[in-house]
């Protein structure tokens, strides 16, 4: 039974087509594979009645021969998705035991194409962190483990969750998100792929905000195909997002073609900071060559603002988490702290205390600061226009070139407790994943190598926006000349 977790995407829908197994039978592998990596703690809860049921629809759709484009396969579902009637706690304290009376955009797209919710997964708390370590929930536990030492590592955040379950083959695909790199970054350490799409490529609809200009859905899956039908599933335009692209889906995943004949790829040389690793500057170098040999041409580029997207990100980002986080006073949902309390204002102020955790409290009050008067002009506005640099600079390099390789992340994954006391060296983890965010073009993270201590290393792949395309095009190369086939 746990073999039928292993098949790709593809692969169970040609076993389902075929009759080889029913997608109750592919569910209840997922269910039981679930139950027995719970020390991972990947899932905050499981919906096995609803997996079921969607099961039994979708074995009935191919019974008929009218399968849809993700019929039977099992998903987990980020916790920052509304499902109705289902938990979506974002992993905070102040959302325990929230059931919303509506579905996310991105999720009712995937059960309307078949897609099978197995359950919720565990994220950083309101999408913040780098490692999957600020979940009320407790640590997600990365199913690899370095060659040399016992010790638990971070799966990546905030999509740690997700990441884990796919890696440790618990289901076929997982929806994340991705603010400033938490799509990517997660996949990198779990020898995943996993691409943040352009932004408005998704619905943001039912998604539980962090930063509204920067959030976006994406797919976490074992392969760039695999990431390409989950990303047709969900996409798409949405009247209830006002940010939502006006366009027709493609068929990214029947067109990929990584025949590289007569595209230009750029290397930014920004991404070569000191101290990058000789193991992540080899292992980029050998893209380098993989892609010239799938028939690219490799173009040094420059994006000169680069240094300044990190300490912009921290602005813009923590700014917007503030104005949204806002809403959650104890009053109309989640929880309310009463005792002891002796006016409204004590009340809000417990409930939030108690309610957020250390690295939410940290963004608010970072938000809070530069949006305040006489600080609003000398940091968030100023972050404002160096964001429309870092856009430019995207711009004009891609005036050149079809499509940018670079690192993903600037080590492979550490062990958990190793870095929690710096916030900056947790920050530090997207430094090449934030440029792409504030840019809002699509980039895709796919697994390339492993470190000399046997843990995955990534690749990361960014285009232009809205061309979707070109990044699986060339994932699909990297994917094939790497041939990374190695498990946790």
């Amino acid at each position: 039974m746990t073999a039928l977790t292993s098949l790709s995407i593809k692969e169970a829908s040609e076993g389902l087509k075929k009759k080889q197994f029913s997608a109750k039978e592919l569910v209840n592998a997922s269910l039981t594979a679930v139950e027995n990596a719970k020390h991972l703690n990947a899932f905050i809860v499981t919906t096995p009645e609803i997996a079921l049921k969607q099961a039994a629809e979708a074995d009935a759709r191919i019974a008929k021969g009218e399968a849809r484009l993700l019929d039977g396969i099992p998903i987990g579902v980020k916790d920052l998705f509304c499902t109705k009637g289902v938990l979506s706690s974002s992993c905070s304290k102040i959302l325990k035991d929230f059931k919303p009376q509506y579905e996310s955009t991105v999720t009712t797209n995937l059960f309307n194409t078949g897609g099978i919710m197995i359950g919720k997964t565990n994220m950083d708390e309101f999408a913040m962190g780098s490692a999957n370590i600020t979940s009320s929930y407790g640590n997600v536990i990365n199913p690899w483990k370095s060659k040399n030492s016992t010790k638990d590592l971070v799966p990546g955040g905030s999509s740690g969750g997700s990441s884990a379950a796919v890696a440790a083959r618990l289901v076929q695909a997982a929806l994340g998100s991705d603010t400033g790199g938490s799509i990517r970054q997660p996949a990198a350490f779990t020898g995943t792929t996993g691409i943040k799409p352009s932004y408005g490529r998704c619905s943001r609809y039912g998604m539980i905000a962090f930063a509204s200009s920067l959030d976006q859905a994406g797919p976490l899956a074992r392969t760039v195909e695999d990431c390409a039908l989950v990303l047709e599933a969900i996409a798409g335009f949405d009247a209830k997002d006002s940010t939502s692209l006006n366009a027709p889906v493609p068929q990214w995943a029947k067109n990929i073609n990584p025949n590289l004949k007569g595209k230009k790829i750029g290397i930014p040389k920004e991404y070569m900071p000191d101290g990058l690793s000789a193991e992540l500057k080899a292992l980029w170098d050998k893209g380098t060559e993989w892609l010239k040999a799938a028939g690219a041409e490799i173009v040094p580029v420059s994006l000169p603002h680069t240094k300044y997207a990190l300490a912009t990100y921290y602005i813009v980002a923590p700014a917007e988490a503030s104005s949204n986080l806002a809403r959650f006073d104890g009053m109309r949902y989640g929880l309310r702290v009463t005792d002891g309390v002796k006016s409204l204002d004590d009340m809000y102020a417990k409930t939030r205390a108690e309610g957020f955790g250390a690295e939410v409290k940290r963004r608010i009050l970072m938000g809070t600061y530069v949006l305040s008067a006489g600080y609003y002009d000398a940091y968030y506005k100023k972050a404002q226009r160096v964001r429309a640099l870092i856009s430019r600079d995207f711009e004009q390099a891609f005036e050149k070139v079809d499509a940018l390789l670079t690192p993903t992340a600037p080590t492979p994954a550490f062990a958990i407790g190793e870095k929690m006391e710096d916030p900056l060296t947790m920050y530090l983890n997207d430094v090449f994943t934030v440029p792409a965010s504030l840019a809002g073009v699509p980039a895709m993270a796919v697994p390339a190598g492993l470190s000399s201590d046997g843990l995955p290393l990534g690749l990361q792949i960014i285009g232009k926006l809205y061309d979707e395309q070109t990044v699986f095009d060339v994932s699909r190369a990297i994917e094939l000349a790497a041939n990374f086939t190695a498990k946790p």
